[in-house]
């Protein structure tokens, strides 16, 4: 999707989670619950290695399970809470719901989920007029057709087109055409030589061979699909920008007419292609990445049809592969959850089910949870809690030797210009056009697709709605948007191990500060600093600034560019820049307004450790967890984050009050000379 946010955990946390299903409980865990010293591996000297020092002992308790591909504190939060929305989604099925209401809908769709039955019964049949649409098509205009169609439902064929705010003008909403079609995601799986990424092809290859005989082709013919598909995704992929070029907004702007695209872009039948995605009435629009766009409207004109037919059904099959019988199901996960992340086992089909009910219908399930679980004191202390943070983050700004003060005037406006959002929405998404029956489970989330797609393209040429959510309320991470400069804290991540609502401050601006701070940071990270304060692109910074950011940027790019998170693999500090910036400030701007605080100046130990070191202690035990190889490769490939470890490792040697506070010296392994650390927020 073209859309920037900036989400806070890595990419691998899929599962939108509530709180707590049992009143007593949540208060159990939020009364009970305090920093673990025995998530501490105290044999390790912290300054060699601080993050096994702070999470050696949640390591060593909690193994990886089968079914993960990366376990931690993250995951263990949403797997306890994934139990829980089962437990609120279960309960509707014990009674009757009137049809359209949001307890059928909800109740109903979990249950096609689990009727394992009928999935097996059904086997591709929900499928087969899609496919049978696809094999009718005869010439150009038809293809044509498929690729605006298939979008609204599946996987987006050849290019993608999103509808959000214009970057430049950012009150309004516009469509966006940009670099997609890629079933393995990355650009690099595609080109790279190396051995894990040929053997990523060749068992991709197998998968789309495998699944086109599940869904009822010959042999022969499910290995000529496999080849075609493989060939016009691998065309695709070589004209995409790389990864590191799709982070620089304004190498991703170019604004124009709809009569222009055949000038500008490429000769297409555009009218017929707008016209089939349903997106209407166009003037204005972006396309983000003219080459690989253009490159996917001559693969659409120039293949052969069979080729173009085979990868459109991919595209198709592919969607909804996990929503069909186990055959189906079972050879995604081979290929998708062994072979590329390493996980050993297939999580439960009440789970696969939870998160699909949760994906479809979010903020119906949100409500339920804020309506019964989410407690008002938590939204309360998290708003001074950013209100502190606000504080202290203009104050930091303000003392900036290296930023002029012209720039500095800007600044201040754009960080008192954030809109805060915390817990749950003012106002609910309506789901009464959703229809939830009982034909098929695929054809329910044929449905819901359709739903979210109409959902966007209700938005062309209409203003920005700026109290909309990007996340639902019982989702376990937070976000910054920069075109309407937006700071989101959903109800599902006010808790353990982010936030407590009696620890003492040390814990709390160790973990929920340091996201808060992390969230303001990409306001005036190496991409959010480039968008203004009502959200447009926009240059707003002095030329000598601007240059000044830069070069102490670059600092942590170095940095993490040296770090080898597998043998012969590095960190990428160029595509990982901006999420390291948002952790490297999110800990100088909650450190120093933690120091504000009674227990920083009164300094008493509790458990043995001052009030400081408790800060980063905490911090570093939000990253707590086990990874496999294949997901650190993956990751490490697709995700602007770094990888946990590196969260702590990476960051924390250019934090001087870290320095200070565990008396980390130059013989230890960790040290960076203080010239030599980034100086950036």
């Amino acid at each position: 999707m073209k859309k920037i946010y900036y989400f806070l955990p890595i990419a691998a946390i899929a599962f939108t989670s509530s709180m707590c299903s049992d009143k007593s409980k949540n208060q159990e865990v939020a009364e009970s619950a305090n920093f673990d010293m025995s998530n501490l591996d105290t044999t390790v000297a912290p300054g060699n290695d601080f993050y096994m020092f702070a999470t050696g002992g949640w390591s060593k308790a909690n193994p990886m399970p089968a079914e993960y591909s990366r376990y931690g504190s993250f995951d263990k939060l949403a797997e306890r809470n994934q139990e829980q929305v089962r437990g609120l989604i279960e309960e509707l099925g014990k009674t009757t719901h009137e049809q359209g209401s949001i307890g059928q809908k909800i109740g109903d769709l979990y249950a096609m989920g689990m009727d394992s039955v009928k999935l097996n019964a059904d086997g591709a049949s929900p499928i087969k007029s899609q496919l049978e649409e696809i094999n009718k098509a005869a010439n150009t205009t038809d293809i044509i057709k498929l690729v605006g169609k298939i979008r609204q439902y599946a996987e987006t064929p050849f290019f993608g087109m999103y509808v959000g705010a214009d970057d430049k003008n950012s009150s309004m909403n516009i469509v966006h055409l940009y670099q997609s079609g890629l079933g393995l995601g990355d650009r690099e799986y595609y080109i790279e030589q190396d051995s894990t990424s040929v053997a990523l092809r060749s068992g991709y290859h197998n998968l789309i061979k495998v699944q086109f005989m599940n869904a009822g082709c010959a042999e022969a013919d499910a290995l000529k699909a496999a080849d075609a598909v493989l060939k016009i995704e691998t065309a695709l992929a070589k004209a995409h920008f790389k990864k590191e070029d799709t982070r620089k907004p304004e190498l991703n702007y170019h604004k124009m007419k709809v009569e222009e695209l055949d000038a500008k872009v490429a000769k297409f039948d555009w009218a017929t292609f707008f016209d089939a995605a349903n997106a209407k009435g166009l003037e204005d629009l972006n396309v983000s990445q003219i080459a690989p766009v253009a490159t996917a409207v001559k693969l659409i004109q120039t293949s052969p049809i069979d080729e173009t037919k085979a990868y459109l059904s991919w595209c198709v099959i592919n969607a909804s592969a996990n929503y069909l019988s186990d055959n189906f199901v079972d050879a995604n996960f081979e290929f998708f959850g062994k072979q590329m992340s390493g996980r050993q086992a297939q999580q439960p089909r009440w789970k696969r089910t939870v998160r699909t009910v949760d994906g479809s219908l979010s903020e119906a399930v949100g409500q339920m949870y804020v309506a019964k679980y989410f407690p008002a004191e938590a939204k309360e202390r998290m708003l001074k809690l950013v209100d502190n943070l606000q504080v202290t983050l203009g104050e930091r700004i303000q003392s900036l030797a290296w930023m002029s003060d012209a720039t500095k005037e800007k600044a201040k406006e754009k960080l008192n210009a954030f809109t805060v959002k915390i817990g749950y929405p003012d106002k609910w998404k309506d789901y009464s056009t959703l229809e939830i029956k009982k034909d098929s489970y695929w054809e329910n989330i044929v449905r819901a697709s359709e739903f979210s797609y109409n959902e966007l393209i209700n938005k062309i040429n209409k203003p920005v709605d700026k109290s909309e959510w990007h996340m639902p309320p019982q989702m376990v991470n937070a976000y910054y948007n920069p075109t309407t400069n937006e700071i989101c804290f959903p109800a599902g991540i006010l808790q353990p191990p982010f936030f407590y609502l009696n620890a003492d401050d040390a814990v709390n601006y160790g973990a929920i500060g340091v996201v808060i701070g992390h969230e303001m940071s990409h306001g005036f990270d190496d991409q959010g600093a480039k968008y203004d304060k009502n959200g447009n692109l926009l240059d707003w910074w002095t030329a000598d600034d601007s240059k000044e950011f830069k070069g102490r940027a670059e600092v942590l790019v170095n940095h993490f560019n040296q770090i080898e998170v597998l043998p012969g693999v590095f960190a990428n500090g160029e595509f990982t820049l901006g999420e390291n910036i948002g952790d490297f400030g999110g800990i100088q701007i909650s450190y120093n307004a933690f120091s504000k605080t009674e227990q920083a100046q009164k300094g008493e130990k509790i458990d043995g450790f001052t009030p400081q070191q408790r800060f980063f202690l905490s911090y570093a035990g939000v990253w707590a967890g086990n990874i496999r190889d294949e997901e650190a490769l993956r990751l490490t490939k697709m995700d602007p984050h770094s990888l946990g470890k590196w969260r702590v490792n990476g960051t924390l040697p250019h934090i001087n009050a870290w320095y200070d506070a565990f008396n980390i010296t130059d013989k230890d392994a960790l040290y960076i000379p203080k010239e030599k650390r980034a100086d950036i927020w």
